[in-house]
């Protein structure tokens, strides 16, 4: 093994996908968080904005049509953010070992506004001021116009990192985005949040 991927979100910082709904639903005037999340997995606002199809006000103004929301700027960028917990120094200390001896790369599907804040919560949580400074390289899906699980995204990644699938590791939360990086021979691991951190994974790295 030679290179390492890595998620972002519940690999190196850790997130809860239903704060970032309940939030939205609190600036909207009539939908349950429950209902918002399904409007917005309907209308696959989300996945296009991580596509890059949608542009930062283009993705806002469409959360205020689509959940019925009233709220400036920065208020929905508060709400879209929610998710974004806390990054484990740890990990970070980890990182830096590790691309001693490894290539080590971020495949994340994001988006512009989380990043920014992203950067913030690194620097709040371990002084760091950049991700991209602890990487080889950012592969940040919306910049790439391509999204896990699709196998191109992947491809993507082999070609422009300049590496070979049998001796990479892919490190994801999601099991779908762990199979669609393995159709090409990148070798895979789940991490799996409380369970099997990173920290777990590259434990003999201490």
């Amino acid at each position: 093994m030679k290179n390492i991927i890595f998620d972002l979100g519940n690999v190196i910082i850790d997130i809860d996908f239903s704060r970032t709904f309940k939030a939205l639903a609190a600036l909207s005037n009539n939908l349950s968080w429950e209902d918002g999340e399904r409007i917005v997995k309907e209308k696959q606002l989300w996945v296009n904005y991580e596509k890059g199809l949608l542009s930062d006000q283009q993705f806002r103004d469409a959360l205020r049509q689509e959940l019925n929301i009233i709220a400036t700027d920065e208020q929905i960028d508060v709400a879209f953010n929610a998710l974004l917990l806390d990054v484990d120094p740890r990990r970070i200390e980890l990182l830096k070992r590790l691309r001693k001896k490894y290539k080590i790369f971020v495949l994340s599907n994001t988006s512009h506004i989380h990043i920014i804040d992203v950067e913030k919560i690194l620097f709040r949580c371990t002084g760091e001021k950049h991700l991209a400074d602890l990487f080889d390289h950012l592969f940040l899906s919306y910049e790439m116009g391509k999204v896990k699980p699709h196998v191109d995204i992947y491809e993507a990644v082999l070609a422009q990192a300049g590496i070979e699938a049998h001796e990479t590791l892919f490190l994801d939360d999601m099991l779908v985005n762990l199979e669609g990086a393995a159709t090409l021979g990148i070798q895979v691991k789940q991490i799996i949040p409380n369970e099997f951190t990173i920290l777990d994974l590259f434990a003999d790295e201490a």
